[in-house]
């Protein structure tokens, strides 16, 4: 995900963390230095507040991890591809880069997020029992992270898209009619359902005065409803990409550039009047070395441009490339994943094309124009 620093890895999974956790965790902190805390622990001193505030945030995302970690391994166990886990601004987000095949995979990798956060919360729970510190700064941190674990296994297990909840109810629908299509569309449908109360609720909470608390909440509810629309138009557009190879929409006539071409000829011989964004860049016996985009230009001072050849300002390898034969979606997902507009498509170390992004949304345009007139002729 762009915006994100990479932490390490568990198990095998990148841990990354997006620059809007910084604003969470701020936010988290302060409401419970300022107002959870001395509440539900009074007497316990202002700086006391602040550092179990902070120790109790960190601890939250922690938890947040492990729910995430959670989906991960299970999909990994399923079999399916996982390339990284990223804590943000909503709490986290585990990127699978395939999707199940099966209702029953779908129903494992969604139903054991909220099972472990359900299972922290009784293990934070135990632990304040057992500590015997009521009232005290050990005893809030593990009371509070017991009931925020309880809430984010209740709120995760809602029958709403793209909650857990919401993928365990496409996974039944999914497993009764077979159509996972239909079952993403019911599932998502109750997902914006879900999102439009909590707007309505969080407007309700903002004009009672409860403004933080409002705004929090209609903004999670914009979330849901946004979320659960674009899962239903992302299955739509891979049920047009999905089987279709790379080779159908890549642009196989694409100049090969070489590494001693000067910035300013690909500028103005590509760019300017041709249109092209970014080239292959291809050294004799050595095949693709690089890619050079517009981007790359911008980083060279102009007065530059011509004595600077592309081998000084291209990107180089390890590239991100695509096989002729891959499949258009698994080709998109790629390009989304890794913040590419382009990748080039290689054939026994041969660059035989370049894949756009500009390009796959022309095709997928035309497919669903082409479908919809299909419909059309057959009402």
């Amino acid at each position: 995900m762009q915006g994100s620093l990479r932490l390490g890895r568990i198990a095998g999974i990148d841990i990354r963390i997006h620059y809007t956790w910084l604003f969470a965790f701020l936010l988290i902190t302060w409401s419970l230095a300022s107002g959870f805390f001395p509440t539900s622990n009074p007497g316990l001193g202002a700086t006391t507040y602040w550092v179990i505030g902070a120790i109790s945030s960190v601890l939250l995302f922690v938890s947040v991890l492990a729910h995430e970690l959670s989906h991960s391994l299970v999909a990994r166990a399923r079999g399916l591809k996982v390339d990284s886990i990223t804590l943000l601004i909503f709490g986290g987000i585990s990127t699978i880069t395939s999707d199940p095949s099966r209702a029953v995979d779908e129903f494992l990798v969604a139903v054991v997020g909220p099972l472990t956060s359900l299972v922290l919360a009784g293990l934070f729970w135990a632990l304040e029992t057992a500590s015997g510190s009521d009232g005290g700064a050990l005893g809030a941190i593990l009371g509070y992270l017991a009931f925020a674990n309880l809430l984010l296994g209740l709120f995760n297990i809602l029958p709403g898209f793209p909650l857990d909840g919401g993928r365990v109810l496409r996974a039944i629908i999914w497993g009764i009619t077979g159509n996972v299509q239909r079952a993403t569309d019911i599932a998502s449908y109750v997902g914006q359902g879900f999102g439009i109360l909590l707007i309505f609720w969080g407007v309700a909470r903002l004009l009672a005065g409860d403004v933080l608390g409002g705004l929090w909440t209609a903004f999670i509810g914009w979330f849901l409803d946004s979320g659960a629309h674009a899962s239903r138009q992302q299955l739509a557009m891979r049920s047009v990409l999905q089987g279709v190879p790379v080779s159908r929409v890549m642009d196989p006539s694409v100049p090969l550039l070489d590494p001693g071409t000067s910035v300013r000829d690909f500028l103005l011989d590509e760019g300017v009047r041709r249109g092209r964004r970014a080239l292959p860049v291809v050294h004799s016996g050595e095949g693709l070395v690089g890619i050079m985009s517009i981007t790359d230009a911008h980083r060279v001072a102009t007065e530059a441009w011509a004595s600077t050849p592309v081998a000084d300002a291209m990107t180089r390898a390890p590239l991100q490339t695509v096989s002729p034969d891959a499949s258009l979606d698994a080709a998109l997902e790629q390009m989304v994943a890794r913040g590419l507009h382009q990748l080039p498509v290689l054939q026994d170390g041969r660059v035989v094309g370049l894949l756009t992004r500009a390009g796959v949304l022309e095709y997928l345009k035309l497919g669903r124009a082409l479908q919809l007139e299909a419909s059309k002729a057959q009402s």
